[in-house]
């Protein structure tokens, strides 16, 4: 699994000719590391006197983001793979033989369905990485001052996943053959977009404020 690789052979992996893992993979992984941030965020506030102070309410909503993080961190995690995944089950797919009728439609049809897959995977990096947007905020905004450029590089990470994934989903829209399902792709993906670019506008003036104090 690519998770359970060293960085340094990662990087040399997405570094070689090999196209996958390619971009797809490495989108989930930012939305990942973005949520690996602001869960170290919420960890450097934990006893602080500053985030003690806080009400009990507002405390258990932040200690509920960050468990919400920990899940979309192993699932982004798991998405990376997933990504690869789909794209040599593509490649598998358009290798198959096609001299006889039934090879050209066996063919066909395993192809429809690796493509289905390969823009499944993409549509749901794009909005568990929407998630760890909608996640982060409470974090940018209550947790340690002292990290809070770390929590915008993680809002950063993730939007940079969001729109990584909604580019292999637009690559990946040709190749499906129902148009309802273009459609609702389309739909979804323009959806987390605007949302997303929202989450982390708001993030941004968060971190910006803390930062300079105006």
């Amino acid at each position: 699994m690519l998770y359970d690789m060293t960085l340094n052979d990662f990087n040399e992996l997405l570094a070689s000719s090999k196209p996958a893992p390619g971009g797809g993979s490495t989108a989930a992984l930012a939305g990942a590391f973005g949520a690996a941030l602001a869960i170290m965020v919420f960890n450097l506030s934990m006893g602080k006197k500053a985030y003690e102070s806080l009400d009990e309410e507002l405390k258990y909503t932040i200690a509920r983001d960050c468990e919400a993080l920990k899940i979309l961190n192993r699932q982004l995690l798991k998405l990376s793979d997933d990504d690869t995944r789909a794209f040599n089950q593509v490649i598998k797919a358009m290798q198959l033989p096609r001299q006889t009728e039934a090879q050209k439609l066996e063919r066909s049809q395993r192809i429809q369905k690796a493509n289905l897959y390969a823009l499944e995977v993409p549509l749901k990096v794009a909005e568990k990485c929407l998630l760890v947007l909608k996640h982060q905020v409470n974090i940018a905004r209550y947790g340690n001052p002292n990290a809070v450029s770390d929590i915008g590089v993680g809002a950063l990470l993730a939007y940079s996943g969001l729109e990584g994934a909604v580019l292999n989903i637009r690559i990946n829209i040709p190749g499906i053959s129902e148009k309802a399902v273009i459609h609702e792709a389309v739909e979804k993906y323009k959806g987390y977009l605007a949302k997303g670019e929202r989450a982390k506008a708001e993030i941004m003036a968060i971190v910006d404020q803390r930062i300079t104090g105006v």
